[in-house]
């Protein structure tokens, strides 16, 4: 329902304006239908991030450790939530719909696809800091919602944004690279040079998250010590 009453919301407000930062309606949809492909997958697949706390303070965390299994896959895809396959397929329908009716070329598809899965890629990225930061804090809801509401900013095109705030969502934080970049390359208004940026932003960030994860499992306290 939330997903269909903003559907509708986004409709009526380019249809009402004929363009929004010079994007028409059906360029404005699939910005929001790639970011819930991103987004949803991602929730769907690392829904075990959100039990991570209870795991971390129970002691549950030193079973995890002690197990032959890589305490990051465990903690990362431990429990996918089935509940998202009721929204999954009508979204990758929608989102291939509403793809098509911007008349990509070939190569635009492919580099959708490519830009995606770099999204996917940056978007586990940023789960891996928050299971960090877990470690080290003790706190990982509020650093979740905090993310959520991150990459939240990238339903629409962040055209709408001035500057600084445009380049921060981009390179700093790369909400941008995410979900506008893919949307963008479908569209075919990515250069080469953002294309390289992308892949270089989503190294750069599975790099980062990767070496927090090991620092803070060297400072994890065993709930038993």
């Amino acid at each position: 329902m939330r997903f269909l009453m903003y559907f509708v919301f986004l409709y009526f407000l380019v249809k009402g304006t004929k363009t929004l930062a010079g994007y028409n309606v059906n360029q404005t949809i699939f910005f929001f239908l790639t970011f819930n492909v991103i987004d949803i997958l991602a929730q769907f697949l690392y829904r075990e991030a959100y039990r991570f706390r209870s795991l971390i303070i129970s002691g549950g965390f030193d079973l995890v450790l002690a197990k032959p299994v890589n305490p990051l896959f465990r903690s990362l895809l431990g429990g996918a939530d089935l509940i998202d396959l009721v929204t999954i397929p009508p979204l990758f329908v929608a989102t291939y719909y509403v793809g098509s009716l911007l008349n990509p070329t070939f190569i635009n598809a492919i580099l959708y696809l490519l830009l995606l899965i770099n999204g996917f890629i940056i978007a586990t990225s940023f789960y891996i800091a928050v299971l960090a930061l877990g470690i080290v804090t003790l706190e990982i809801d509020h650093t979740i919602m905090i993310y959520r509401d991150m990459i939240a900013l990238g339903r629409l095109p962040l055209d709408i944004y001035k500057e600084p705030v445009r380049s921060i969502l981009t390179f700093l934080v790369p909400v941008g690279v995410m979900i506008s970049y893919p949307a963008k390359a479908m569209i075919g208004l990515i250069s080469i040079q953002g294309i390289i940026v992308s892949f270089g932003l989503a190294g750069i960030s599975m790099f980062l998250s990767i070496r927090l994860w090991k620092f803070a499992l060297k400072k994890y306290t065993s709930a038993s010590s």
